[in-house]
Parts: structure tokens; sequence; C-alpha cells
């Protein structure tokens, strides 16, 4: 077997190697989010329940949680399947291999075989003595010269390239029996999980024997939310207003702006939880008839304790608190503006200039509930922030 053969085996088998490696790679950071997400929905279903009596938010944090637990079981099917090809590329590579190895053999051992029955120099000499010219004589000399080290040089070729495809096979074995492990794992949370589907079911149950109670503290959050979007109008306005007004001081800044809006679907998380509440309106999960307010931004849990921080540069317009979302601050990007909610503290003041990054203060513990009320608006018009962060 030549060593361009070997040499280009070998370079297939590292692509093919590098390929998986970025695929386990890019596995287990979706798995470490995943993980990351259902901790702190576990620690929010359990403050839920002991401190508060909103089972609407603890069925909504049970469904993503169950949402996140079935994206695992199938994250690691993926990782399953991309394991077994792999598996079989290579037992594909090695048969052939193996094949040229065999049908080289069969040749060096008829080589070894003759080298072996002449083995008496005076032959050898002989042979090369009989040469019809000097040219020919230099020829067989050069053969004789260089069999036995070709053969060795070409065995130590072969044995070194099975060597590395059975290495090989032998990791990606051992990945897959990972993988397969992972996945009973995964299965074994998701049966555990189906538990927890049967409190879900529970807790509609009495949601629907409750209904008047639920229908008085749905009107009280339509109330809350009411007033905060009408606040959050207000403040957006008096800002568009005020950079009108044609004072240099309070201009726009159309420069900010343009690069706030070209990091759109790029611009970092305020803080990094599962979102459990979306943009836009939505339904009762138990009615399902009846409307819920609309939500003009979306709803992050998060650990207690966790700092929340401004997803881009700009100044601070509004330090604000309201009933239900307690300390509130709003961020101005030329005209663009970052709307965060459910402060327990915070570190900055209207009039401050922040940085992307920058710590803006720290989410409270609403009712049993550590979530993060988040907006974005595009002058006076609310918009999804899934689609804007990264």
């Amino acid at each position: 077997m030549s060593a361009r053969i070997i040499s280009i085996l070998c370079a297939v088998l590292v692509s093919v190697t590098c390929a998986y490696a970025q695929n386990t790679k890019a596995y287990e950071e979706r798995v470490a989010v995943l993980e990351r997400e259902i901790g702190i929905l576990d620690k929010q279903i359990s403050a839920n329940a002991a401190r508060s009596s909103n089972l609407l938010s603890e069925l909504t944090m049970i469904r993503k949680q169950i949402a996140n637990r079935k994206e695992l079981v199938r994250a690691a099917e993926r990782q399953v399947r991309v394991c077994s090809d792999n598996i079989y590329a290579t037992q594909k590579r090695i048969n052939r291999l193996q094949e040229r190895i065999d049908t080289l053999s069969v040749h060096y051992a008829g080589l070894v075989r003759s080298a072996y029955k002449n083995r008496d120099a005076r032959i050898w000499y002989m042979y090369i003595l009989a040469s019809d010219n000097l040219g020919q004589a230099f020829r067989r000399y050069g053969y004789f010269r260089n069999l036995s080290k070709e053969i060795k040089d070409q065995a130590v070729r072969i044995e070194k390239a099975r060597e590395e495809l059975e290495a090989e096979k032998a990791e990606i074995q051992k990945l897959k029996k990972e993988a397969e492990a992972v996945r009973a794992q995964r299965q074994k949370e998701l049966s555990s999980l189906q538990k927890d589907e049967s409190k879900a079911e529970i807790m509609a149950g009495r949601l629907k024997q409750d209904r008047r109670k639920y229908q008085r503290q749905l009107a009280q959050k339509k109330k809350e939310v009411e007033a905060l979007n009408k606040e959050i109008e207000r403040l957006v306005a008096e800002a568009m207003k005020a950079s009108g007004s044609g004072g240099k001081a309070s201009e726009i800044d159309y420069t900010l702006a343009a690069e706030f809006s070209s990091n759109k679907g790029r611009l970092p998380w305020p803080a990094r939880g599962p979102v459990v509440d979306g943009f836009g309106q939505r339904y009762h999960p138990v009615f399902t008839s009846l409307k819920l307010p609309f939500n003009n931004g979306i709803d992050i849990a998060l650990s207690p304790g966790t700092d929340v921080c401004s997803v881009f540069d700009g100044v601070v317009k509004q330090v604000v608190v309201m009933p239900g979302y307690n300390i509130c601050v709003l961020v101005q990007h030329g005209n663009y503006f970052s709307f965060y909610c459910k402060l327990r503290n915070n570190a900055v003041k209207a009039g401050d200039k922040v940085k992307t990054g920058q710590k803006i203060g720290t989410v409270d513990t609403i009712n049993g509930e550590t979530k993060l009320h988040f907006q974005i608006w595009q002058g006076q018009k609310p918009q999804n922030p899934e689609l804007w962060l990264r």
C-alpha cells in the first residue's frame, strides 16, 4: 500500500473526527444551557409552591420545564445518531484498509519466502554478476538493498494506520456508549417529569374549580400590566418629545440608534434564564378562550440575587416604582429603549450613561417568583425582545 493512500485515509479520519468533536461540543453546550434553565425552574417551582398562590405561574413554569426536558432527550438522541454514523463510516474505512492489508500481506509473504530461499549471499552475488550490462547490475543491487527495508517500512505504515483506525473506532464506540447513557438518563428524567405533568393537570383542575378566584387575580394582574404599559408609553413619549424639542443636549443619538439596530439578533441577554412568558397576545392554558394581558416584553426566570445588565450602550432616562413590578429602569439608545422591571434595587440613576453589560440592578423575588420583566421599544412601538437578543 502506498504512503499516499494511507495519508488520504488518515486525513479523512481526522476531518470526520473533528466534525464529530464539533457536534459533541455543540451538544454539550446546549445540554449545559438546558440543565441550567431546569435548575432555575426547579427552584422557582419550589419557591412558588411554598410562598405563592399563583397556580397559573406554577403551571407555566412546569410546562416550560417539561419542554426543556423533552429537548434534552431529543438532543441526546441526535447525538447518539451522530455517533452511530461516525462508527459506521469508520468501520467501512477499517474494512477497506483490512482488505488492502490482506492483499499486501500475501504479496509480502511471497517476497519474504523468496528472500529466505535465496538468503545465501553467493546466490545474490551471482544474480548481480549475471546481469547483461552494468545498468542492470546496479538495478538488481538496488533492488536487493531496498527490498527488505521497503517491506519493513510498508508493514510499519500499514500497522500504524490500522492501529490509529482501531483506536478511533474504540474511542467512538466509547462515545456512543456515553451518548446512550445520556439518552437513558434523559428518558428517565422525562419519565419522572410525567409526574409533574400530572401535577400540572391537578393544578388545572383546581383553577377550573376556583374560576372566580382566578378571575379576580387576573383582573388585578390586568390592572398592573395596563398601568405598566401606560407608564412606559408615557416615559417613551416624554423622552421622544424631549429629544425633538431642538435642545442640543436632548437630541436623539441616531448614530447610537443605528448601532443598536445593526445588532438585532446579537444583543446580550440582560440575564441568563429561561423565558417563561413570551411577547404578544397569549391565552390562558386552561380557559383557552380567555385572553391574558398583552405582553409588551418577555419574562425571564432567574435565580434570586441575579444581576441584571444593560443590553447596549445608552443613557438611563428614568427609574420608577410600579405596583407588581417593583423597581423599573428605562434606558435610551437613540430612538430605541430597553426597559428592566421587577428589580430589588437599582445600580444606576436617571442621567447615568451605561455601557453594554453594565449592571442595572438586582432581580427581585415577588410573591415567590424571581423573574425579570424585559422590554425593547423602537420609538413608541414595542418589539419582541427574543428577536433582538442573541
